[in-house]
């Protein structure tokens, strides 16, 4: 009995998690941070990922975003969709393969002027294979998916 148990209780763990992330604008985590608590500006302004700290949040299509200055929220706050990456956080990859999935902050790339990020930095390489392609597939693919 305590196997079934086992069993049950990890494929709701496994499955829970990828219907619950189909419902949400936004990719959290449980405690509702966005992008894993990095800073969405920084990717604009530093080129690289900079973790942001939970004294300079803010909260923005149901998520906690984090910023690793006061001037980074001031800028995010004044145009979230500017600097906002693409699909909610979710892996720019998956979301053009139709479903969703996390994200590696390290795996990340700017094409005309919107952040994208990956799941990892491997996923990140077969993404750039055709990004152009796989951003008009994810742009379509987007709105089906937030409507599960």
């Amino acid at each position: 009995m305590k196997s079934f148990f086992f069993r049950f209780g990890l494929l709701v763990a496994c499955l829970l998690p990828s219907f619950a992330r189909a419902e949400k604008p936004v990719n959290a985590s449980l405690f509702g941070v966005a992008i894993k608590g990095y800073d969405p500006v920084a990717y604009f302004t530093a080129a690289k990922p900079v973790s942001g700290k939970s004294e300079f949040s803010f909260e923005w299509k149901g998520a906690t975003w984090r910023f690793a200055s006061a001037a980074h929220r001031d800028t995010f706050k004044a145009a979230p969709e500017k600097y906002a990456p693409q699909y909610g956080g979710y892996c720019a990859w998956a979301v053009s393969e139709g479903h969703t999935a996390g994200i590696d902050p390290a795996a990340w790339k700017i094409v005309n002027g919107k952040l994208y990020l990956n799941y990892s930095l491997e996923i990140q390489k077969k993404w750039e294979g055709d990004v152009p392609g796989n951003i008009a597939k994810a742009d379509i693919n987007w709105p089906k998916l937030l409507q599960r």
